[in-house]
């Protein structure tokens, strides 16, 4: 509809101009409606036409502003046209727009995808668009700091997807990392299976804070858990067990909650599946030179600019067991190969944001060019939500919440209704008596 006015416009000052309507586009732009104040629908840049030639760029540009409005009249699409500082004001005829406005939903029954059919897409690059957004850990419940991510991430996929490209949606789960060697050392000690079958994801949460409550002040518990993780790692069929059991429990509880969003995924994917690749990552790293050895016997990538480890990313602990960002790596890497993605997007609070940085940063030094198509879009942090403090709002806390003050809310305007009705009933009723 935009498109159809732009042009409408733009043959105007072609046929005032003597020039294609084409070197007007640019100039021309829709003006943001606001509230309290009434505003034109569009506006045209001076500037922008001296810019591109169209007009003489010396001389008062307030003067060649107002004359080139005074030669500009009124017609079926235009009904006012006003100069103001460099600037032309245009306003529309309002039955025409209302009009153009309701010819989509005319169509009766065709597909119709109103305001993404406009000329202004023509150009605009498709292919296949990969988000990864929600992601929560796994064996915790899912609180109010996941909802941002999740609801960024699937309004971002909605988005891309509109506008003709091929969309996978990824969530890509924490189920790795140190917190589980934490809790399956928790779990050992403070777990009780009973509990587990009657609130799995509560019960598993109440041990992961008291587990970290212990860990602050106890080395054999940091012990015990670090063992636990390179059980995993190297999978210990027990361990591993014990984990597999903790996923499957949280996948299906956090399906429950993304129904009640209207939130759907194409994958589920999680930072387990990367393991063995994350290994193969650092092979890689290694044969070209890129991952050194600290002091500390860690291994780190140096990204500083002069070569002189003033900026490093590390990608091994000491003990050889795998970070985060090794996996993302890996992760990375496995989707490009499987997905063939023309763009990969991450959807996390800005925290990550370094993070983010140094991935796509090991991953072009790797000679993967195809990262520059990957980005990070942040979003501020939820303050306040500490899982292993305990510090959390659940979200379906949240949801019940809010159902609940609804259905309070609509009963109780049920019951004005009701009562005003009866009212009426008797005041009729009433004046039907006296008179």
């Amino acid at each position: 509809m935009a498109c159809f006015f732009r042009r409408r416009i733009a043959a105007k000052l072609g046929r005032t101009l003597q020039q294609p309507e084409e070197v007007f586009i640019p100039a021309l732009s829709a003006v943001p409606l606001f509230k309290k104040q009434k505003t034109a629908d569009f506006k045209l840049s001076i500037n922008t036409l001296r810019a591109n030639g169209v007009l003489p760029s010396g001389g008062d540009i307030q003067l060649q502003t107002e004359n080139l409005a005074s030669q500009l009249k009124q017609d079926s699409v235009v009904e006012d046209v006003s100069a103001d500082r460099g600037t032309i004001h245009f306003t529309l005829n309002r039955k025409l727009f209302v009009q153009k406005m309701l010819e989509p939903f005319e169509k009766h029954g065709e597909d119709v995808t109103f305001g993404l059919d406009s000329e202004l897409f023509d150009n605009l690059k498709r292919g296949t668009t990969l988000v990864e957004y929600s992601s929560p850990n796994i064996a915790k419940k899912f609180h109010a700091g996941h909802l941002r991510s999740t609801i960024i991430g699937n309004f971002i996929a909605n988005l891309k997807q509109s506008l003709g490209n091929n969309v996978i949606r990824m969530n890509y789960l924490g189920d790795w990392g140190m917190q589980f060697g934490l809790l399956g050392a928790g779990f050992g000690r403070f777990g009780c299976p009973e509990k587990l079958k009657q609130n799995p994801l509560q019960h598993l949460f109440e041990v992961y804070v008291q587990v970290n409550k212990e860990a602050e002040h106890s080395e054999v518990v940091k012990q015990a858990a670090r063992h636990f993780f390179r059980q995993l790692e190297q999978h210990e069929s027990e361990a591993v067990s014990l984990w597999q059991r903790f996923r499957d429990i949280t996948v299906s509880e956090y399906q429950h909650v993304y129904k009640r969003l209207g939130v759907h995924f194409d994958i589920y994917s999680g930072e387990s599946e990367h393991q063995a690749q994350a290994q193969e990552t650092v092979q890689q790293l290694r044969s070209r030179g890129l991952l050194k050895t600290s002091e500390k016997g860690t291994g780190v990538v140096d990204l500083s600019p002069d070569g002189d480890m003033s900026s490093i990313c590390t990608l091994l602990r000491s003990d050889g067991t795998t970070l985060y960002i090794t996996r993302d790596l890996a992760a990375a890497a496995d989707r490009k190969q499987k997905y063939h993605f023309d763009e990969m997007i991450y959807v996390t609070d800005k925290s990550q944001a370094n993070h983010f940085h140094q991935l796509f940063q090991i991953l072009l030094a790797m000679g993967h060019s195809w990262a520059e198509s990957c980005q990070h879009v942040p979003f501020g942090l939820v303050q306040g939500m500490k899982t292993r403090t305990g510090e959390v709002v659940f979200l379906e806390d949240v949801l019940n919440e809010a159902r609940a003050r609804m259905l309070h809310n609509m009963s109780q305007s049920k019951s004005k209704r009701r009562r005003s009705w009866t009212t009426q009933r008797t005041r009729q009723r009433k004046w039907q008596s006296v008179h």
